[in-house]
């Protein structure tokens, strides 16, 4: 017997939530961004009016307003964005206890199980849900209904908005194959390129492709996408709250100016260092080894790694590291746009640990260090990130004293795809 996944995408999410308290706004076109008095604001979220005037999400301010001249822009609002998607997987949650948020705004729903209880077919049980969310919360989902999680997606994405889409078994072949082959969940712009260089245009020539030849071209992944084409997709519907181990944890940035020299990339790598660690120490987990990734002023992209001496959650032996490869790697007279701390190799507090006849000297002086970053991550979390700031962020011009992008907006230097 085939499961039964729903999966259930807002409409038009950011601009829907913000229409709650813009009613008047309803038949204008609306987009919700920020616009920072630049060329360089970005697109967050668009109404279906601004969508029929040719506004696409993540196209610039500048860009959707020459195409839409009486474009109403309103800034974006996360926590508000949060607390309906909590809601609406409330909703969901009426139906199964297999509800697994994709984003914000995305749940898949695996009702195999209890749709008996609630309805005659997945498609009459995605219409009662599009209907509830609708009347209780005021905004619209469109719902695909598939025996896999990839299709159910696909499902979704095929008629919007308001609206739902079943693709039984062997259906795929007519609804899902002549789809082009970015419409596949993971494949982005990039892989989209590399695919149709070798004649995969379509979702169909994805799955009718020799499995060698796409993983020649994008690696282990094109076996991945080949199985999905082919609706092998097998990977469970998880609970909320359930996720795979944590692999990895990083934290990267592109800086207002390049970092040039050994002063500045101190700075910027122990700004980074820092919230690695503070979430390490979240998460209870210690890296073993760390990655650092450099960018230059010509997006040309470095990555490099390294054990470290004993597993840390400390941001002042991971700026170490971070530096000891920073400089056997790059000349620090050229400059940097951008860099990456990632942690790795990630475990618990439990976890063995090698040790030696004698005692470690560093141990007291790690504890006091560690006892005072664990302070500094309390102060922080009760007054916000800039109630401690280190000399050399405070004295910087890079950009790290809370004068980021808004949450949400990209860094207006990073090219767009």
């Amino acid at each position: 017997m085939d499961r039964v996944i729903l999966h259930c995408d807002c409409n038009a999410f950011y601009a829907s939530v913000e229409l709650l308290e813009h009613p008047e706004l309803a038949e204008r076109p609306v987009a919700v961004g920020w616009d920072d008095g630049s060329r360089h604001g970005i697109v967050l979220a668009k109404n279906e009016p601004a969508k029929r005037m040719g506004v696409k999400t993540a196209q610039t301010i500048f860009q959707a307003r020459r195409l839409c001249p009486d474009l109403v822009l309103l800034p974006p609002h996360h926590e508000k964005y949060r607390a309906m998607s909590r809601k609406i997987n409330e909703i969901y949650g009426r139906y199964t206890d297999l509800v697994e948020p994709f984003s914000v705004d995305e749940s898949w729903l695996d009702v195999t199980g209890s749709l008996h209880l609630f309805a005659a077919s997945g498609g009459e049980l995605a219409d009662r849900l599009r209907a509830e969310v609708r009347r209780e919360l005021g905004i619209t989902i469109s719902v695909g209904v598939s025996y896999n999680k990839v299709f159910a997606k696909l499902g979704s994405d095929y008629k919007k908005p308001d609206a739902t889409t079943v693709i039984p078994r062997g259906a795929e072949r007519e609804l899902l194959w002549p789809l082009p082959v970015e419409a596949m969940l993971f494949v982005g712009a990039a892989a989209a390129a590399r695919l149709r260089a070798v004649g995969v245009t379509t979702i169909g020539d994805l799955a009718a492709a020799d499995e060698g030849l796409l993983v020649s071209v994008l690696g282990r992944m094109g076996a991945t996408l080949h199985g999905y084409a082919a609706g092998l997709d097998d990977a469970p519907v998880r609970r909320q709250g359930e996720s795979d181990p944590v692999k990895s944890v990083g934290n990267g940035m592109t800086f207002r100016r390049d970092l040039v020299g050994l002063a500045d990339v101190r700075v910027g790598a122990g700004h980074l260092a820092e919230e690695v660690a503070a979430r390490l120490r979240r998460a209870g987990l210690f890296a073993g080894a760390l990655g650092v990734s450099i960018k230059d002023p010509a997006l040309h992209t470095i990555t490099r790694q390294k054990q470290l001496e004993r597993p840390t959650d400390l941001a002042s032996e991971l700026t170490a590291a971070a530096l000891a490869l920073i400089g056997a790697n790059w000349d620090l007279r050229r400059p940097i746009r951008a860099l990456t701390l990632t942690a790795f190799s990630l475990s618990g507090e439990d976890a063995p640990v090698q040790t030696t006849l004698f005692e470690d000297p560093a141990a007291p002086r790690r504890q006091r260090r560690r006892r005072l970053e664990q302070t500094l991550d309390g102060l922080r979390g009760r007054y916000g990130a800039g109630v401690v700031l280190s000399a050399g962020v405070l004295g910087s011009d890079l950009g790290l004293a809370g004068e980021q992008p808004p949450e949400g907006v990209d860094d207006p230097r990073e090219k767009k795809t």
